[in-house]
């Protein structure tokens, strides 16, 4: 597909912007938990050579195992359930609604 096309409001463009290594880093780690596979996935997706690569992917692997997971998984009767604990932000009560009369 090109870049430009036309609409009814005008041409339009598409910008076409390489991920940046962290974002490729990230990727590669949503895709598999193997270091080896990450490294070749984020150079592929940059087009680096893997040993620029491998120093980012290590260094991402070591901040994720630093942080402590949200994810328990809990054992009942031989059941294994996976646990996901999140946030929710509190709510805020908006303005009243006023009736017309």
């Amino acid at each position: 597909m090109n870049g430009v096309w036309k609409t009814k409001f005008g041409p339009r463009r598409v910008r076409q912007e390489p991920p940046t290594l962290e974002e490729a880093v990230a990727a590669a780690s949503g895709l598999t938990d193997d270091l080896q596979q990450q490294v070749e996935i984020a150079a592929s997706l940059m087009d680096l050579p893997e040993d620029q690569v491998r120093a980012a992917v290590t260094k991402a692997a070591a901040q994720r195992k630093r942080q402590i997971g949200t994810v328990g998984v809990t054992a009942r009767s031989g059941l294994q359930r996976a646990v996901v604990v999140e946030r929710k932000a509190a709510r805020r009560p908006g303005v009243p609604r006023r009736f017309s009369v």
